[in-house]
């Protein structure tokens, strides 16, 4: 099969990696740079806590356990490490609402425990995590440099015959009869026997030159990265922290392999435009209130990030009704599911399969 697959991202590029090992002729297109778009402004966590309702905790668990497998077949460091999710709170209120989510995960086979100030501190002996009402940890979380794992999967991608094109954005879907024929880019036409979306915030504008519609909301993140840093963060792959103050979000923190510290504030779903030093400089400040090791660090501002998602917030995957050949990958969760996607849509293409897993995140469910 000729596949042309739209977005190089985490994504795109997984989806891509995979078909090119079934042999498919896969053209891999990007109007950027592989890895640059919302994977460059990800926290590139990997995880399902707290992550509902559970088919799509489901969903999620499954690609965890794909990550593992993904990166041997990538053969190449993509920075994976894991470690868990150290949660904490400061407030009873808090705290019954992690006490009850630990056991709803639990009651799912989920792997998160409750765990006592004492082995909070044995897990990160330089956290200083103030008043703790109640701490948890998920064990099978962990993170990634998305921006390295789609170049390498890019790199596999040629390694395997396919073709890479950069700063090349689809102009045009061409529809004959009830499929897209070729794809539009600045020097010409591509035929194809079936086209994959997976770039991101430009699924919903694609897919309308093919008269199909998919619903997003405008998602804007910031997160800010440190200076490489001696390892500060012992054991887990990522700390969750309370608010130092009524008026402030939560964060979360993480550290790569590369030693850069990364800082995130609400949730992976919160919108967030303010990409300023000053802001930078801010987090960077609340990090280090748990982390005092961080007092030396210097905040790198990375610029707002509009991410993927989907109007209802939960991924959209598979094959369109009314454009047959027609394939659509939009998730919000692309660090996590990436995996997983990427082998269920290469079963779903070129072996006509239709994984019930994915029933719930189908396009039709809109309409």
């Amino acid at each position: 099969m000729r596949i042309v697959v739209i977005g190089a991202g985490i994504v795109g590029s997984a989806i891509a990696f995979h078909l090119s090992r079934r042999g498919a002729e896969v053209t891999l297109l990007d109007s950027g740079e592989p890895g640059m778009g919302a994977s460059s402004h990800s926290f590139a966590w990997i995880n399902a806590f707290g992550k509902e309702p559970r088919h799509y905790n489901e969903l999620n668990r499954r690609s965890l356990d794909t990550w593992d497998r993904y990166a041997r077949l990538l053969d190449a460091d993509i920075g994976l490490r894991w470690g868990g999710q150290l949660t904490w709170t400061s407030t009873d209120e808090d705290a019954e609402w992690l006490k009850e989510n630990v056991a709803k995960l639990q009651s799912w086979g989920y792997i998160a425990r409750l765990i006592d100030e004492r082995e909070l501190a044995c897990l990160e002996p330089g956290l200083r995590p103030g008043q703790v009402s109640a701490a948890a940890i998920s064990e099978n979380d962990g993170h990634v440099l998305g921006t390295k794992a789609a170049q390498v999967a890019v790199r596999r991608v040629e390694q395997l015959g396919g073709t890479v094109r950069s700063k090349t954005p689809a102009l045009g879907l061409d529809v004959v009869g009830d499929g897209v024929a070729t794809v539009q880019v600045e020097s010409g036409s591509i035929e194809c026997d079936a086209v994959v979306l997976a770039a991101g915030v430009a699924v919903t504008e694609l897919a309308a030159v093919a008269g199909v519609t998919v619903p997003q909301y405008e998602s804007p993140g910031v997160v800010v990265k440190t200076n490489p840093m001696p390892q500060i963060i012992e054991s887990a792959s990522v700390l969750y922290a309370p608010p130092i103050s009524d008026d402030q979000p939560e964060i979360h923190v993480r550290q790569g392999t590369d030693g850069v510290v990364m800082i995130g504030e609400g949730s992976q779903e919160s919108l967030a435009r303010d990409d300023s030093q000053e802001h930078a400089d801010r987090l960077l400040a609340r990090a280090s209130h748990y982390l005092p090791a961080l007092a030396s660090a210097r905040a790198v501002p990375v610029p707002v990030g509009y991410r993927p998602m989907p109007r209802d917030e939960m991924p959209i995957l598979g094959f369109t009704e009314s454009v047959p050949n027609l394939y659509i990958a939009l998730t919000h969760s692309g660090i996590t599911l990436a995996p997983l996607i990427g082998e269920f849509a290469t079963m779903e293409i070129l072996d006509g399969a239709r994984i019930d897993l994915l029933d719930p995140f189908r396009l039709e469910r809109f309409s």
